[in-house]
């Protein structure tokens, strides 16, 4: 086997035959110098890719169904997953750098090993930090296993209550509820990019383990709005991919 055949590949999902509409987002990729390639849900096994470049587009096949795949098993869920919003045509409408993605109910053990392979534990013990636990259940699960790391719980209900919280105090993580009573977890997302002092907080997205096809569904018709019919340049693009490396 050759040396390129062995290099880590991104995989490109939520397209399911649709090869057409993968043009645009392989190009700007390829262009990156990444080796990357389509691939389904089922061509997860002994490997497994440097990351999951994944549509959740209304026009994807699937792709909430797929992120959830991937997140419940333990084999494969350090996989980072770039969320990425592809239209009917291909382009790119939007990116959501999400630092990653955990299961309800919450897998403590596991949510703390993250974080602390991620290198966010470091400095709890040394510094008064906060971590804003945004969701319409309050999350008591998930904010008692980051009490016990040493932070301190600052919890918000609905995404406006959110981004008065962020952009006065100092949260230095997030964990949001992929939907809430007022907005979604991307559109929030999206909003605090506005603000300096939030922009580059890590933002982790809660999702259920099991979601309902007109959940999905719904989840994807929201990210179309949020959009708008945009689409990415190249070097747009990059720009966000390179931010969340």
């Amino acid at each position: 086997m050759s040396d390129s055949a062995k290099q880590p590949e991104l995989w490109l999902m939520g397209l399911g035959c649709e090869e057409e509409r993968s043009t645009a987002v392989l190009d700007y990729l390829r262009h990156a110098g990444y080796s990357v390639v389509c691939r389904g849900r089922d061509d997860f096994g002994d490997t497994k890719p440097l990351g999951v470049v994944l549509d959740v587009s209304p026009f994807s096949h699937d792709g909430w169904g797929i992120l959830l795949d991937i997140k419940n098993n333990p084999a494969t869920r350090d996989v980072p997953i770039l969320p990425v919003y592809l239209s009917q045509e291909g382009k790119i409408g939007g990116v959501f750098p999400a630092a990653g993605f955990f299961t309800l109910p919450i897998d403590t053990d596991y949510m703390m090993k993250k974080l602390t392979v991620l290198g966010l534990t470091d400095e709890a013990d040394t510094w008064d930090l906060q971590v804003m636990v945004i969701s319409k259940k309050g999350e008591e699960n998930v904010a008692r296993a980051i009490t016990s790391l040493g932070f301190e719980v600052v919890n918000a209900y609905t995404g406006k209550e959110a981004v008065a919280l962020a952009t006065t105090g100092r949260a230095y993580m997030i964990f949001c509820s992929v939907t809430l009573p007022d907005m979604h977890a991307f559109e929030l997302l999206e909003r605090f990019r506005l603000y300096p002092q939030v922009r580059n907080v890590p933002f982790f997205v809660l999702v259920k383990d099991a979601m309902k096809e007109g959940e999905r569904l719904a989840l994807s018709r929201q990210m179309d709005h949020l959009v708008r019919k945009k689409e990415l340049s190249r070097d747009e693009f990059l720009a966000y991919l390179r931010r969340r490396g």
